[in-house]
């Protein structure tokens, strides 16, 4: 059974009819179904890589859309962050320290990600046919299984908290 009083002490916390967060909602939505899409269509019919004369040429443009859209989804985000209520309790030193950890950690593992994986890798190199030569199994992949995405959500969780 649901328990309907925790909905509503979470709608306290959260102003779901305030603009900003919809847009962030939507973007933090969108994107990942904007790329899996893109890359899903252009691994069945490579249209991408005739448009741009390559693969590798395809997968640096959608990569570069990709950027920024994440750049547009960090705006909205940062902006439904100022204008949302504030939890009293978050308001000390403690949850800024704690936060600033979190998102150190997670800047490190998506870093890491990027490094280890290269611009065609995180950017759906494989679906234009662009194969890594071995599977990256080094750091952080040896300690996460999908450490760019538990990465950006403690990016985001991190940034929540300060």
């Amino acid at each position: 059974q649901v328990d309907v009083g925790a909905m509503a002490r979470l709608f306290g916390y959260v102003d779901v009819t305030d603009g900003d967060f919809a847009a962030a909602v939507l973007s933090i939505a969108f994107n990942p179904l904007f790329w899996n899409v893109v890359a899903r269509w252009e691994h069945k019919t490579r249209a991408l890589s005739g448009a741009f004369g390559s693969p590798r040429a395809a997968c640096y443009c959608l990569g570069t859309v990709i950027l920024l859209l994440n750049c547009v989804r960090s705006h909205c985000f940062t902006e439904a962050m100022k204008s949302q209520p504030r939890l009293e309790g978050l308001e000390c030193r403690w949850a800024y320290l704690l936060g600033l950890a979190v998102l150190a950690v997670g800047t490190v593992f998506v870093i890491s990600s990027f490094l280890a994986l290269g611009f065609v890798g995180t950017f759906l190199g494989d679906y234009f046919g662009i194969l890594m030569e071995a599977k990256v199994t080094s750091f952080p992949f040896s300690v996460l299984d999908n450490p760019m995405y538990w990465g950006s959500t403690a990016v985001y969780l991190g940034w929540a908290l300060m």
